[in-house]
């Protein structure tokens, strides 16, 4: 049938795991639902509860030095290294879906050196900027205008803090005569803000209390030796806070501005605050830990903590009046909230505070991934570091529990993890990592258990491939019924050392290695992907000496080997079960003896596991094939009209999807700015999961049946416009025609219908165009209507046989509308202006008046030479020589 669109592979991207932090400054709104962070050059405004995107500002070109949200969440404030600050006003979207909305206020150029350091007031109207060189500066947000400028010694701001200082009448410890003196001093002047301050602490350890309303400095307070990181004000202590690197933090009284209390701490502390109305002070340093002291003693009150990773070193919190929680920052661009209701019920020491959420600023770069559970609803991710992320794939989970939310990590391993494996459950996970151990974990999230099973030692170098068995148990089995209570029997790895080990699971965790039950020298280098067959007999290795062994999985023998790749094998997969016979180029191959292959030579290869031959190429990576994925096979209904599909990840930044059968490329997905290293299938809705090194993962949605669906009905509901334009056309129903010919972008049949209007004979008396219906339908088009016409007006110009129609439905256009609409016309979308459009009419309608002109002047010739012609007695009867007379009134002007 004409309206049958032909079958076409498509996928879309459906959701998207992004970073959302990548290092720098990290603010939060006063109700601790807007989070702001930095991207690089760019601000992300996220929603803390349920992690989706509010905003994304785009940067101007530098990164970003530091920012600030107010706390009503109505301007956020962006300084850059390109000495540049810019206020936006922040205001929720109008539509539906749940964003912010932007606009830029002001770019202003607060100091000669980029600003590394702001405040913002309770009030959310003014704004304190530090730089490196020493001065601060307060500005109103509103206006843009500075209102204080405070000069000290040239060196860097380090930390700021707006406090006010509570009423005079409200410090208790004061006699009655001092209150009533106090209170006549008082009366002497009652400006409100008499006691806004501003504490500013520098790289020379020193803090300074600025007055905002003497417009100087109350008082310099020196007592650290390194640089200030945090500051903090408790009205209900009338206390100020000091931390510094300098492992210590300091109690002030704010009536006297003495030191109240020392304390050393012991590490260098990046983050301190008040909480619980200033009963309490947290820390938290390079030890990655959150300690809680109180403040009237400065005892600790959190029982010891081991010292973590370099990577989990705090450099930054947040602690807000009114939020259960400190919002604490790590070097790994990991953001964690502690909750601090522990504190409410406090008898004696508390372990640390318990963690209400983990957010992953970043997953770094991607090296593996695959589905957990056995409805797939986790992802567990290997990141270029020393534990595994698992995140959550719920749909409709609960605000902690959103789609991407991070739900547990799995950490024992030393070094690096590079590759992973999952059992046909969905609840055993092996991974393996360059500290030359794999480990096998048990997921259990049902009881919020994620625990290492066991750990497999005796590799000499790092591991680089690992795999689990893949074979269903039978229903009626133990294993199938309870699998978390039945780990798999053995896990296969590979490694840099060449060798491949077996390892026997034990039924129980024994605390112990345990040991191989084989061990063969496999290839000449690196080994770098092992996968199962699914019935169990085989394995498949993949090295970087260009070649792939078929082992049986009991002895541990070499089955066949599979040479042809011109450079090192990156991946190796066996085909799934119930796969269809493929055809190759020497051949039908059975399905189940089919093996799959990416290499470094940019290709993929797929091999008969009957003779251990190449039966197919696919050629189109432009970089190395890293990864490589079998799709669902299609259902037997399926099979006439859809073939085996296979996907591959390259070093491209590509993930490609191609058809088995005819080594097409089906459909090439882009969504990556860096290698994909990873890839995994779903195998009920054949979604795709592929994973990055720019820190993305990307989950493709199978759209071939819905595209199919789409192409068919627009092909019908095209051939049924077809016919309805014809039927109007026919029928001389012009409104109709020319609105449908306008929409379909028919200017053949246009140009047709307006060429029958124009040269109609006799026109009609009155029309422009020739026929009145006409005229009625070109004065009454909408802006897009009249847009499209001009173009194909332009187009039909530069044609010598189509200008007069051109000029005529012009002219009609011209008349019919005043110049103020045609000039304004609302064309959005089009890609074309009107000033463009002018051009080319002014141009060929010239180009067409000259050739009009020419043809005059022709006729004067002709003119002349016929009436010398006619003096000479050259035309007699009408013939001259042979020659016809020509009739002068055929030269039409």
């Amino acid at each position: 049938m004409a309206n049958k669109a032909p079958y076409q592979t498509t996928f879309e991207p459906e959701y998207t795991i992004q970073p959302i932090y990548t290092g720098g400054s990290v603010a939060l709104d006063q109700s601790g639902r807007i989070l702001a962070t930095t991207l690089g050059e760019d601000a992300l405004l996220t929603d803390l509860n349920t992690g989706r995107q509010l905003a994304k500002i785009e940067g101007d070109g530098e990164l970003i030095s530091t920012l600030i949200l107010t706390p009503s969440a109505s301007h956020l404030t962006i300084c850059s290294r390109s000495l540049s600050m810019r206020i936006y006003s922040l205001k929720p979207s109008l539509s539906s879906s749940p964003s912010i909305s932007f606009d830029l206020l002001r770019t202003l150029k607060p100091h000669t050196t980029p600003v590394v350091v702001l405040a913002v007031d309770q009030t959310s109207t003014l704004l304190a900027t530090g730089a490196a060189d020493g001065v601060v500066k307060v500005w109103d947000i509103l206006g843009g205008y500075v209102t204080h400028t405070f000069r000290g010694p040239n060196v860097l701001i380090s930390a700021l803090h707006f406090f006010e200082l509570v009423s005079k009448n409200d410090v208790s410890g004061i006699s009655s005569r001092n209150q009533k003196r106090r209170k006549s001093n008082d009366e002497e002047g009652n400006e409100a803000g008499r006691g806004f301050r501003l504490a500013s602490g520098c790289q020379d350890g020193k803090v300074r209390i600025w007055d905002l309303y003497k417009r100087n400095c109350a008082s310099v307070l020196d007592s650290h030796v390194s640089d200030v990181t945090s500051l903090d004000y408790s009205a209900e202590e009338n206390a100020l806070l000091t931390a510094s690197r300098d492992k210590t933090i300091m109690w002030w009284d704010a009536r006297t501005w003495k030191v109240r209390k020392v304390v050393p701490v012991l590490e260098e502390v990046e983050a301190a605050g008040f909480v619980k109305s200033g009963r309490f002070t947290y820390t938290g340093g390079v030890q990655g830990n959150i300690r809680v002291w109180q403040t009237e003693d400065g005892r600790e009150i959190t029982e010891p903590q081991t010292t973590k990773g370099e990577a989990d070193a705090i450099v930054d919190s947040i602690s807000l009046p009114g939020l259960p929680y400190i919002l604490s920052i790590q070097a790994d661009h990991t953001i964690i909230l502690h909750s601090i209701n522990p504190l409410d019920q406090l008898q004696g020491t508390i372990s640390a505070l318990p963690q209400i959420r983990r957010i992953s600023g970043t997953h770094d770069e991607i090296i593996d991934l695959g589905y957990l559970l056995p409805d797939r609803s986790l992802l567990a991710l290997a990141t270029n570091s020393e534990e595994i992320r698992i995140v959550s794939l719920s749909q409709d989970g609960d605000d902690s529990d959103y789609f991407g939310a991070d739900v547990a990590q799995l950490k024992g391993h030393e070094d690096i993890i590079i590759c992973l494996d999952i059992d046909w459950s969905g609840h055993w996970i092996a991974t393996g990592a360059k500290d030359n151990t794999a480990r096998l974990w048990r997921i259990d999230p049902a009881n919020s258990t994620f625990t290492c099973y066991a750990t497999f030692t005796g590799h000499a170098e790092s591991l680089g491939a690992i795999a689990l068995p893949h074979q269903k148990p039978s229903e009626s089995s133990a294993g199938f019924k309870s699998p978390l209570e039945h780990p798999p029997e053995y896990i296969l790895t590979g490694s840099q050392d060449r060798t491949i080990k077996r390892w026997v699971v034990p039924t129980q965790p024994t605390g112990k290695s345990p040991r191989a039950a084989y061990t063969r020298k496999a290839h000449d280098k690196d080994i770098n992907a092992i996968d199962v067959s699914h019935n169990g007999q085989l394995f498949a290795s993949a090295s970087q000496d260009r070649t792939v062994k078929i082992w049986s999985l009991e002895e541990g023998e070499v089955q066949g080997v599979l040479r042809g790749h011109r450079r090192g094998v990156w991946s190796v997969k066996f085909a799934p079960k119930d796969t269809p016979s493929i055809t190759g180029d020497s051949g039908p191959a059975a399905g189940k003896g089919v093996v799959l292959t990416g290499s470094g030579d940019k290709t993929i290869k797929l091999w008969s596991l009957s003779d251990f031959s190449c039966i197919r190429t696919f050629e189109g990576h432009s970089n190395s094939v890293l990864k490589v994925a079998w799709l669902d096979p299609p259902k037997p209904d399926e099979r006439n009209k859809r073939h085996v599909q296979i996907a591959s990840a390259g070093g491209d930044g590509l993930v490609k999807v191609w058809d088995a059968n005819t080594g097409e490329d089906a459909c090439t997905l882009d969504n990556h700015e860096d290698r994909v290293w990873a890839l995994a299938v779903h195998p009920v809705t054949n979604m795709i999961v592929s994973g990055s090194g720019d820190s993305t993962v990307t989950f493709w949605k199978d759209t071939t049946s819905s595209t199919q669906a789409a192409t068919t009905a627009a092909a019908t509901q095209f051939v049924e416009q077809e016919q309805e334009l014809q039927n109007y056309i026919h029928s001389r129903s012009y409104r109709e025609a020319i609105t449908l010919a306008l929409q379909l972008n028919h200017p053949a049949r246009l140009l047709s219908l307006f060429t029958s209007v124009v040269t109609v004979n006799p026109p009609e008396p009155g029309s422009l165009s020739g026929v009145k219906a006409v005229d009625e339908v070109l004065t009454s088009l909408s802006d897009q209507q009249i847009f499209a016409l001009l173009l194909r007006i332009r187009d039909w110009n530069t044609n010598n046989r189509t200008a007069p129609v051109a000029q005529r439905i012009l002219s009609v256009l011209v008349k019919s509308y005043p110049a103020a609409r045609l000039a304004n016309l609302k064309v959005g979308g089009r890609g074309k202006s009107l000033d463009e459009i002018c051009g080319g009419l002014r141009a060929y309608s010239d180009r067409q008046y000259k050739r009009i002109e020419d043809l005059i002047d022709e006729s004067y010739l002709m003119d002349y030479t016929l009436g010398a012609m006619d003096g000479l007695g050259l035309i007699e009867n009408g013939v001259t020589n042979g020659h016809l007379d020509v009739d002068q009134d055929m030269i039409m002007v």
